[in-house]
Formats: C-alpha cells, sequence, structure tokens
C-alpha cells in the first residue's frame, strides 16, 4: 500500500535533545530542536519541510481572511530600481536597515522591506477611474531588513516572509470603511491561528500617514511595551502611549535663585541634596537630531519618550548627544540649563509648562537655579507631550490607572491618505472629472514572526501544542515496533486518515516508545495516534490530544471517524467570531 503520508524515517530534518545555545525563549529553542527551523546567519533561516508546512498553513488561514474582503492576491518583486524610493523620499530617508545596491548598469536597487510605493505604482497605471475604487490587493513575499541585533529567533530576523496587503479608495470616508474591514479580518485570522490578539493605538514612524493601529500577542517573551486601561478599552504601544496632563500647580512663581550644588549631577543627586522631591526638578537630556543639539526638558521624576520626540522634531535617526557634543554647544554635562540659552533647540514637555519653581542647573560646574519657571524664565522652541507613560497613571480617556504589559507585534494597519500619492502623482478621475489623488491604506502580518508568536503562547515543558489549524500535520501517528501485524495496522490506518481528508506523520522509525512520544510532545501536532502489537491485538488505536495527559484506546472501526472528531472540535475551539476582549 503506497502511502503519501510523510514518514518520521525520511523526513529532511532530525529533532535535537538539547537546547541551541544561543536560545533565550521558548519558540527559538522548541522550533530548532523540533527540525522546524535552521539558523543560516545572524537573522536569517532557513526553513526545514516541518517549519514550510506550518508556514504555508498560516499563509492558508490568512489567504482565506483576505480573499474574504475582496481583496486579491498578486505578487510583487522584492528587488526594486530605487526611482519610486526616491520620489517618496525613503531612499534618502531610511537608514541601513534598507538594503542599497548598484546592478551592473551602475542603476540604484533596493531590496524592499515594504511595498507601498511598488503597490501605488500599480494602481496609479490599472486605476484610472473612481468607478475602479475601491480595491485591494495582497501579496505574501520575502522582506529583507538589516537588522542590526536580530534575536529571538523569528522574532527578530532580517530576512522574512510577509503578507502585506493595500487599499485603494476614492475618499478618506471610504477607507475609513475599509480599514475596519480590514482589522477585523486581521483580528478572525489571529484568532483562528490561536491568537488572541491587542488591538493597540501605534506610532506610524517612518512609515508616514497619520493612523496606526498594532496588533500583539501578549507574552513576556515580546519585545514591545504595551499600555493598557485597567478599566476600558484604551491601549497603545508606549512610543505613543499618552496619559491625562499634569494638573497645573497655580503656585505662585517665586524669584529665580543660585545655589551651590558641589557634586550633585544627577536628578536624584541633586534632589537629596535640596530635600526636594524629584518632580520638584527639571530633567535635561540632550540629543542629537543629525544637524543640531536639541535640549529637552522635562520634569525630574518623567523620562523621556524617544519616539514621541522624533515625531515631534522629525528628526527619525535621533540619538542621545555625546558630552564633547554639548561641551561644543557651550553646555556643562550634569549642570546644563535652559536658561540663558540662545544658539541651541530646547524641547519642552508639558509636564515643565505645568509646573511651578523647578530645581534646573546653572550650566555651571557645582551650581543650580532654584525657581525656573516655564515661559518666565526661558523660551522653548517646541512644547509637546513627550514623556513615556508609567504604570499606574491615569487613563487619558477614563482616568483609571494605566497599566504595562509586553507584547510581540504581529500585524500592523496604517491609513496613509493621500500621504504617498501626493508624492506620486497618482491620481483617478473623481466623478465630476477632475483628477484626485488615491487614498491608500497599508495592513501587514509578519508570517514567520505569526509562527514563533503561536508557539510562545502554545507550549509546555515537552515541547509545542500547535493549534489545529497551522500544524503541520493534523495527526501524529506513532507506531510501536517493526512487527508486520504492526507495520501494516499503521499503514491502513494512516491510509484511512488521509481517505477522511486529514494529513498525517507517521513515525515508522525503529526507536524506543520513549523516544518516540518525546518527539511526539516536541512537534506538537494536535492529535497523536498510536499503533502497537497491544492494540493490533484489542483491534483499536490509542488516541490522545496534544494539549491533555488521557489517553483513550478506541475501536479500530470507530478510531477514524473518532480522529475527524477531534480534529473538527479542535479547529472550532478557535472562533474567529467572539466579541473583541
Amino acid at each position: 500500500m503506497r502511502l503519501s503520508v510523510q514518514r518520521l524515517s525520511s523526513l529532511f530534518g532530525r529533532t535535537l535533545r538539547e537546547d541551541p545555545a544561543d536560545a533565550t525563549i521558548a519558540s527559538h529553542r522548541l522550533m530548532v530542536r523540533g527540525a522546524f527551523i535552521r539558523p543560516l546567519g545572524a537573522g536569517i533561516f532557513s526553513y526545514l519541510p516541518l517549519g514550510w508546512r506550518t508556514l504555508r498553513r498560516i499563509e492558508q488561514v490568512v489567504r482565506e481572511e483576505m480573499d474574504a474582503v475582496g481583496c486579491q492576491e498578486l505578487l510583487m518583486p522584492v528587488v526594486h530600481p530605487s526611482t519610486l524610493w526616491e520620489r517618496t523620499g525613503r531612499f534618502a530617508s531610511l537608514g541601513p536597515e534598507l538594503v542599497r545596491f548598484k546592478d551592473r548598469a551602475e542603476r540604484n536597487m533596493v531590496l524592499a522591506l515594504t511595498h507601498e510605493e511598488i503597490a501605488l505604482d500599480l494602481a496609479a497605471r490599472l486605476v484610472g477611474s473612481y468607478r475602479q475604487l475601491p480595491v485591494s490587493v495582497y501579496h505574501f513575499q520575502t522582506k529583507f531588513r538589516d537588522e542590526p541585533r536580530p534575536r529571538g529567533g523569528l522574532l527578530r530576523t532580517r530576512e522574512f516572509t510577509m503578507k502585506d496587503a493595500y487599499t485603494f479608495d476614492p475618499s478618506p470616508e471610504s477607507l475609513d470603511a475599509t480599514y475596519r474591514q480590514f482589522v477585523t479580518a486581521y483580528v478572525r485570522a489571529f484568532r483562528r491561528c490561536g491568537i488572541e490578539p491587542l488591538v493597540v493605538e501605534s506610532d506610524a514612524g517612518a512609515m508616514g500617514g497619520s493612523d496606526a493601529d498594532e496588533f500583539h500577542a501578549m507574552t513576556s517573551a515580546g519585545e514591545d511595551t504595551i499600555v493598557v486601561c485597567t478599566s476600558c478599552d484604551y491601549g497603545a504601544n508606549q512610543e505613543v502611549a499618552t496619559t491625562q496632563p499634569p494638573e497645573p500647580d497655580d503656585a505662585e512663581p517665586l524669584p529665580m535663585e543660585k545655589v551651590e550644588t558641589p557634586g550633585q549631577e544627577t536628578i536624584t543627586a541633586v534632589a537629596g541634596f535640596l530635600g526636594l522631591p524629584a518632580h520638584r526638578t527639571l530633567k535635561a537630556v540632550f540629543y542629537w537630531t543629525g544637524d543640531q543639539i536639541a535640549f529637552v526638558a522635562i520634569r525630574g521624576d518623567l523620562e523621556v519618550n524617544e519616539a514621541k520626540l522624533r515625531g515631534t522634531l522629525g528628526a527619525p535617526d535621533l540619538r542621545l548627544a555625546a558630552d564633547q557634543e554639548l561641551t561644543a554647544a557651550g553646555l556643562v554635562p550634569g549642570y546644563a540649563s535652559p536658561v540663558g540659552l540662545n544658539q541651541v533647540m530646547v524641547v519642552v514637555d508639558r509636564s515643565v509648562e505645568c509646573t511651578s519653581n523647578l530645581v534646573a542647573g546653572a550650566n555651571m560646574p557645582g551650581f543650580h537655579l532654584l525657581n525656573v519657571n516655564y515661559p518666565r524664565d526661558f523660551a522653548a522652541d517646541h512644547v509637546a507631550d513627550i514623556a513615556a507613560v508609567a504604570a499606574g497613571d491615569p487613563c487619558p480617556k477614563c482616568g483609571a490607572a494605566l497599566e504595562l504589559r509586553t507584547g510581540i507585534e504581529i500585524g500592523n494597519t496604517f491609513k496613509f491618505g493621500a500621504y504617498y500619492s501626493d508624492k506620486l502623482d497618482a491620481n483617478f478621475l473623481s466623478e465630476g472629472g477632475s483628477p484626485q489623488p488615491i487614498v491608500m491604506g497599508s495592513y501587514g502580518i509578519g508570517i514567520t514572526r505569526l509562527a514563533a508568536a503561536v508557539v510562545e503562547l502554545h507550549h509546555d515543558e515537552h515541547g509545542i501544542i500547535w493549534p489545529a489549524s497551522v500544524a503541520p500535520y493534523d495527526v501524529h501517528l506513532v507506531q510501536l515496533g517493526q512487527a508486520d501485524e504492526v507495520r501494516e495496522a499503521a499503514e491502513r490506518f494512516a491510509h484511512d486518515l488521509e481517505a477522511a481528508g486529514l494529513t498525517v506523520l507517521v513515525d515508522d522509525r525503529d526507536e524506543s516508545a520513549g523516544v518516540k512520544f518525546n518527539d511526539a510532545d516536541l512537534l506538537g501536532i494536535p492529535i497523536r495516534c498510536t499503533v502497537s502489537r497491544r492494540t493490533v491485538r484489542a483491534d483499536a488505536v490509542e488516541i490522545k490530544l496534544r494539549h491533555q495527559d488521557e489517553r483513550e484506546q478506541v475501536a479500530s472501526a470507530e478510531s477514524v471517524a473518532r480522529v475527524v472528531a477531534e480534529h473538527d472540535a479542535l479547529l472550532a475551539a478557535l472562533s474567529p467570531d467572539a466579541p473583541l476582549g
């Protein structure tokens, strides 16, 4: 009897008993040990047959949800001439994460890390009239981002697979409706993959445009800090999270006074020396914007949110200034003051605007100023909310306490409007016959990162527990022993399962039961069936669900129907239609 099922004895890849030395999180450990992936270089992985099947299953879930909202699948190239990127400004504005090179004709080229320019150029060429809008397209494509610190296995890589979609609408109102459709489709896709996503506000960053949202799998393995309200539905990436503004203290401004503070160069030291709480001090933080120093003034008990500051200044390559740069600008590290500055850009956080009589540096070694007040004593080029939200801060919507959680970003959505269309002259003819910019949205899901996030949320001390929707196989059939009666029973059962529409991985190796069961737990296929001399003599099959400890012997005549029913129940449990929590 010839089977199309995969046998472990011939599987390209082998399981490992020990964790890889550089793996610090569960998904990295288990996907390497389980022969799903193998590293080639820093942030670059090969996907072995088990891993590739898993990615294809995830892709299919996402594909079905994209198709359900009328999004059309295509494929765009990964290597682009730089022309369109130059017209949008991203060829120059993006840093080394965008790989640039020249072809043999000395033309500038890029390796795609996203496809906004190419998708919009296609729309500009193919969409002429309002009658053709709205329309949307998507593809699954390799992306390359020259990540400076790849880590966490598939969580932060340089080469990865993304599903990116692009929508083209005739108006902002139409985009709003399309955007809501895609958010719903994303939630459905993630739930079907076994993840209840948290949808939060995010920073558009280098992508441009206006509104943006992120979808997070909440796990301690995540790299992103998410701010959520303990009472209402407010949620945001910490990069853009806000809190209620500080209440003005309304104290009468006192005369400014210089005091000696020898050796006191930090907020903690100055506050302790003067017997004041940290929130009565003014913290000075200095950044290099690319062409000048920014003096950031913020209340001493707060931290600067660099993402907010980048947005305020429009400086994507912001970095902390070095002491020698401060000295060259006439500032004294540890004692710098905004008072009397006239050739340095000053950015004031709203906390300073609301607080009277602060202690600030005097721009003289060993001295500080008492009773510094904005705007009486110094001017600002920018006043904005640039403070990082902390746990316990009041929610901007309802005032309840905020809390910080960690998550893995598994998807993002952007409303670009006419941001790119204006740059690329991507227009359509309106009903009145006038040219109007195409209104654009962009939507991404990191397929390879999503696979890792699923493992982070679905594993135990023994291995992976794949949700039935994305497991590389539906059934892991363990054949115990090499006797003809056992081998033949296992082959008949595998054939019957396959005829019933299930995919089967057969462990036909000449290994002990312990090795086989351990590997079954490691690989995490949702249903394990065992055929042995004992089950053959009982005319039965042993069935065990990966997420349960119980094993049950089921009569052979009923075994296929039972496995199909168990598989159907596992899929049904991944409901995409529950209200979003």
